[in-house]
């Protein structure tokens, strides 16, 4: 299915689509067609834009990581990690998107400043980088592993494209085209036989080609793609699958590697595909992508288990304690799991979005917005101290969320995604609309006016009303997530998977889709050792955890067992659980016999949902907690 012509000329329409295909089963929706109203989401959305889009900017002037645009002389006064860059861009990026959303001037002006010191900085010919190339740096592109200078000019490009999308043609556009021109030239069938140790270029000319119809942004992300796994960089102590360079995107069977590297580049490879009618490398993608989810994620969602190299481990190898889920690989995820839902409009993908949406990405951020986990582990074992809010930190040495970090790619990864989270609520096709996360919104779209209702999360009922549509038989497509055995819509028993609806809808008719969320028991695959006879609790689609504050004093945190027939009781946004503590006192040898439970007496514990953790100060944490042993 084709949904628009683009032709050689700048397309000026301001459509405001982070991610904008002109074929797939589903067409994206723009932060001006879906509004998010008071509800776990916009709540995120009003604290990101109050608090947190400031708190960045005022990071990036301390760490001097602005000011690097501005110098002209010495290179050691250059500030901040050689891709330092790609984070005022990320910065930029999210205040397009804000500016999209709510047209606020303020919002305007601070971006104006930033992008003309950026673009000052820009060559004659397009380069455009702070650490690399200037009288004193290393030469262009001479260390194309670790440099990230491809890497630095994708995200320079998304903002442009962003801007673009929410306000038109600006002088940032015009250096991003200059600098995409610059990549072409440099690395194109003529030129230099290269790739960025870390993808994101693929993604950002994908996007530069659809918005100006200009071929040879998609002709270079191809090239940049089908480059990958033929040994292009040089080997480095982590292996080539670090950077996705030991197997071409086409013959893998599940990602490996870097997690963010990795979901980027298969984020970028969805779009190439789609774009030049590529089904074998979309079945590729498409392939890695379920055998991933099936075999190295966790159940938050999050993507990573290895710290050394911020990778995936081998599959079912989730150890909890080491869980690294990167929150950048979890927008990684987002990103491409929305890309997959609208090449194929299977709800399965905006299932894992969900998912990840609320254990990882709302996880990151403190309340006050101005404090982030880089790093979700799924098992906390000391209390840690929380970091001075003047004080930038190593990026996984906090176990409370941190104001800033050396490499600081998560604050302004979320910054960008929650300003444009819009966006991803809803898609039509040519048969009607599809609502795939469930959050109070307007919808407004062609002839369709929707607004949800729902206290969800917290609350399984979620009421449409429609205020408007065509006249004509139209579909409505409601996903069902995959945990929610039970569902009903307007009182009638639902499947799983999309109901759809197709009628000739009234204006004012209202539909309520009621999904089972009172609180579950899930047990892990049993190849997963790290969690075998372990249980966890997730409500809906959140997952929950046990934190030290709420054990009672007299009971050992890591010496409590979930009873086997334990039933989860709801408790005012909290759950119960019932837990025995464990008789073994302590040996010389660690090492003895099973035992059974015991006379031991039973505990009732409170779980919270575990993007609330560490929220009440320092804790030690666990999302899945031993079963009692069995008489």
């Amino acid at each position: 299915m084709i949904f628009m012509t683009i032709d050689e000329t700048l397309a000026t329409t301001v459509s405001g689509m982070p991610v904008a295909p002109t074929r797939g089963r589903l067409r994206p929706l723009g932060v001006g067609e879906v509004t998010l109203r008071p509800g776990f989401w916009q709540q995120r959305q009003d604290t990101n834009a109050a608090r947190t889009l400031a708190h960045i900017e005022h990071w990036l002037e301390k760490a001097g990581w602005l000011a690097n645009f501005g110098l002209t002389g010495n290179p050691a006064e250059r500030r901040g990690r050689e891709f330092a860059d790609t984070e005022v861009y990320k910065y930029l990026e999210a205040l397009a998107w804000e500016y999209g959303r709510t047209r606020d001037p303020g919002i305007d002006d601070r971006y104006r400043a930033i992008v003309r010191r950026v673009v000052a900085a820009q060559e004659p010919d397009g380069y455009l980088n702070t650490n690399y190339g200037r009288p004193g740096q290393a030469p262009r592109y001479s260390d194309l592993e670790w440099g990230h200078e491809l890497y630095s000019f994708g995200y320079l490009i998304q903002a442009a494209v962003a801007r673009a999308r929410t306000y038109g043609p600006d002088e940032l556009l015009d250096a991003a085209l200059r600098a995409a021109d610059h990549v072409c030239a440099e690395f194109g069938p003529e030129g230099r036989n290269g790739i960025c140790g870390h993808a994101e270029i693929e993604i950002a000319l994908v996007e530069l080609y659809r918005l100006t119809g200009v071929r040879r942004y998609l002709d270079q992300a191809r090239l940049f793609v089908e480059r990958h796994g033929h040994g292009t960089l040089a080997d480095i102590e982590f292996g080539r699958s670090y950077f996705q360079d030991d197997i071409p995107v086409r013959d893998a069977d599940v990602f490996r590697g870097h997690a963010v590297r990795a979901t980027y580049l298969a984020a970028g490879a969805v779009d190439v595909a789609v774009e030049t009618g590529d089904s074998g490398l979309l079945d590729a993608v498409t392939r890695q992508w379920r055998n991933t989810v099936a075999r190295r994620t966790y159940l938050t969602g999050g993507m990573g288990s290895r710290h050394q190299d911020e990778a995936f481990g081998d599959d079912f190898v989730l150890p909890p304690d080491r869980s690294y889920s990167e929150t950048c690989a979890g927008v990684g995820s987002v990103l491409l799991s929305w890309r997959l839902l609208l090449a194929h409009g299977d709800p399965r993908y905006a299932d894992l979005i969900e998912r990840t949406l609320f254990n990882v990405i709302a996880t990151s951020p403190g309340d006050g917005g101005d404090r982030f986990f880089y790093t979700n582990t799924l098992h906390q074992r000391t209390l840690g101290a929380e970091p001075p809010a003047d004080v930038q930190v190593p990026r996984a040495a906090s176990n409370l969320r941190a104001p800033w970090f050396d490499v600081s790619c998560c604050p302004t990864n979320l910054a960008r995604t929650f300003a444009s989270l819009a966006a991803y609520v809803a898609t039509v096709d040519d048969d009607g609309l599809q609502i795939h996360q469930y959050t109070p919104a307007t919808i407004r779209t062609g002839d369709h006016h929707l607004e949800i209702d729902t206290a969800y999360p917290a609350d399984g009922l979620i009421t449409i009303r429609i205020v408007a549509g065509p006249d004509t038989p139209w579909t409505l497509s409601l996903r069902v997530p995959d945990w929610a055995s039970g569902a009903t819509l307007d009182g009638l028993p639902i499947s799983r998977g999309l109901v759809q609806l197709r009628r000739a809808f009234t204006a004012g008719q209202t539909l309520r889709l009621r999904l089972p969320v009172q609180p579950r028991l899930v047990t892990a695959d049993e190849r997963i050792d790290a969690v075998r006879g372990a249980a966890a609790v997730e409500r809906g689609p959140v997952v929950y955890c046990l934190e030290s504050v709420d054990v009672p004093p007299h009971v050992a945190f890591d010496a409590l067992h979930l009873e086997r027939d334990a039933v989860p009781v709801d408790a005012d946004g909290t759950v119960l659980v019932t837990c025995r503590p464990s008789v073994n006192a302590d040996h010389d040898w660690p090492y003895r016999p099973p035992a059974p439970s015991g006379d031991a007496e039973p505990v009732q514990v409170a779980l919270h949902p575990y993007h609330r953790w560490a929220r009440r100060g320092p804790s030690t944490m666990r999302v899945w907690i031993p079963l009692t042993p069995e008489r």
